[in-house]
């Protein structure tokens, strides 16, 4: 190994996350390196948030467009696949970071490319795809940023089909004329709206008895019946005991419990995502390879004054947006600590990443989208709470009725009755994903009842659902 080069902030993974670190570090005027074995980005920017989205958008744009007089009857076609794919690589930048180097070269960070793994104690080792090494040495922090990974279960035969993760459902260049997809999820569910407007026949199989099973069952029950009506097929309580596959090219066979066998071109296993943490040097201080990293509020690992996880590697919330909001709060933590100040880990403090657990965002752009912040009525009921729950028809507001000719959709808030404040909101329906951020403004504030009748929604727009549900709360 070299002799060891030292900057304050060493950041291993330059997703998002850690992108996100970076910024912050900087900002505050300590010296960063950034380490990546891949793409500067992450997965969201290349196999997981940006092309998904950009291969859903057609398809939502043209349901959206059916569903209003006028146009309806000029989007009855099938979907441009080229131009969709062509749309796609744009947004990812054709699989090439170079707009995210320029950005890291700008803020003063030096990139270092190739595998990292910490070196005990403040230390990093790199070895880059020419086989050069470097350590790297920090005088106040290592963050582990390195995301996670597609989880492929240990099914009979699965290995050797080859079959689909979420980076090559969002990457494919041809649309298969069958694609079975195994799994219940958000990428399962996106997924099978995707591939299904573009063209492929898709048979969505759920072990569990619904769609979406982290939000309300509502959500899930929407989402499957417009698949349904959309051509796909969605079996639930379902199992996949192996899969078939012969030859590089040939069809694809799953046997379910039971003994029945479907068939199809492709097969996209959606089964969930497992830490990318097995070879990134964690047992040379103690950690466990291949495991979840726990952490503190201020997102440093307990043990470690030195160390801390962001993003999906510490396993609070495994999305995007939470991960860049960790990167903030704990480039801020690390700042404060190297300037001797003071730690401000309060519920609404600077140094603590409290919305992880209090007022957690999601959206899922499938048609309808659906979109949730906050505890559903199962989550804050088993949490103790004095709850009721207030549901309303989003397709009987005015802005919906608008927005689309039978526009179906539903909405919820669940209330704490002792303080009269939102724990949690969910909405189902098309353009629902633009609802959210004011329901997360309402349930991180926790903005009392009485003042939420003091925000008047514009007329006529779909965010009068929040007068509609304020109605029915009061009686």
């Amino acid at each position: 190994m070299s002799e060891a080069v030292e900057y304050d902030v060493v950041v291993l993974g330059a997703g998002p996350a850690g992108e996100n670190v970076v910024d912050r570090t900087r900002a505050a005027g300590l010296t960063t390196a950034l380490v990546e074995a891949e793409l500067v980005g992450g997965e969201c920017s290349y196999w997981a948030c940006v092309p998904s989205k950009a291969l859903l958008r057609p398809a939502l744009a043209r349901a959206d467009a059916r569903r209003v007089p006028g146009l309806a009857g000029s989007v009855g076609g099938s979907l441009d696949a080229s131009a969709v794919f062509a749309h796609r690589d744009y947004w990812t930048g054709s699989w090439k970071d170079d707009g995210q180097v320029d950005w890291v070269d700008s803020i003063g960070a030096h990139l270092y490319r190739g595998h990292g793994r910490l070196y005990g104690v403040r230390k990093v080792a790199v070895t880059s795809p020419e086989g050069e090494h470097h350590v790297l040495a920090a005088r106040h922090a290592v963050v582990v940023a390195t995301g996670t990974r597609a989880m492929v279960p240990d099914v009979p035969g699965l290995a050797g089909a080859r079959p689909w993760t979420s980076r090559e459902a969002t990457s494919a260049r041809q649309v298969p004329g069958r694609l079975l997809i195994v799994g219940g999820s958000v990428v399962a569910a996106e997924m099978a709206t995707a591939w299904q407007a573009l063209g492929s026949q898709v048979t969505l199989l759920v072990r569990g008895s619904g769609l979406l099973p982290r939000m309300e069952p509502f959500a899930g029950e929407l989402v499957a019946e417009a698949l349904r009506e959309a051509g796909a097929v969605v079996r639930t309580d379902v199992s996949v005991e192996a899969v078939v596959r012969d030859g590089s090219t040939g069809p694809v066979q799953v046997v379910l419990e039971g003994g029945e066998i479907l068939e199809g071109d492709e097969l996209l296993m959606a089964t969930g995502r497992s830490p990318h943490t097995e070879d990134i040097g964690l047992e040379t201080v103690g950690l466990t390879p291949g495991g979840w990293i726990p952490v503190d509020e201020s997102c440093r690992v307990e043990g470690h004054g030195w160390l801390y996880a962001v993003g999906d590697v510490n396993h609070r919330a495994l999305l995007t947006h939470q991960g860049k909001y960790q990167g903030r709060i704990a480039g801020a933590a690390i700042a404060a600590r190297a300037a001797g100040a003071e730690l401000d880990t309060g519920r609404w403090g600077a140094h603590a990443a409290t919305a992880d657990t209090h007022a957690l965002p999601q959206a899922v752009f499938t048609d309808p989208e659906a979109a949730a912040v906050g505890l559903t009525l199962a989550e804050a009921e088993r949490a103790g709470h004095r709850v009721r729950a207030v549901d309303y028809d989003l397709g009987k507001v005015s802005g919906a009725g608008l927005y689309a000719d039978g526009y179906r959709g539903r909405a919820r808030m669940v209330v704490d009755l002792d303080r009269e404040v939102l724990l949690g909101v969910t909405f189902v329906g098309p353009g629902a994903a633009e609802l959210v951020h004011a329901a997360t403004v309402a349930v991180a504030g926790e903005v009392p009842i009485d003042r939420l009748w003091h925000a008047v929604p514009s007329f006529p727009t779909i965010s009068e659902i929040w007068l509609r549900l304020l109605e029915t709360y009061r009686g």
